[in-house]
């Protein structure tokens, strides 16, 4: 179940990052845009861990506590890349 969860996590990260970059792109540089999606995986791990505490729900292989932590990975591992991304971006 744990290389599961990993597996999740780094295909979810993978996203979150992939649409931070093309959001940043894509607006001005005075937007957070860039950044909703790393807060909205990140809100769904809140959410799955508050919901796996109530139920025994599995989806792939995984609980939704599983989902929960792969969720809140890929928003932080999302956040610090694409903040990262927009860092270097921006003009001295």
């Amino acid at each position: 179940m744990i290389n599961t969860v990993f597996l999740i996590g780094g295909i979810l990260a993978l996203i979150s990052i992939i649409l931070g970059v093309i959001l940043i792109k894509a607006t001005s540089k005075t937007s957070y845009t860039g950044y909703i999606p790393a807060a909205l995986f990140f809100a769904a791990g809140l959410i799955c861990l508050l919901i796996a505490t109530l139920t025994k729900i599995e989806v792939m292989g995984a609980g939704l506590g599983g989902w929960g932590i792969a969720c809140l990975f890929a928003g932080a591992i999302g956040f610090v890349i694409t903040s990262t991304f927009d860092a270097f971006g921006q003009e001295a």
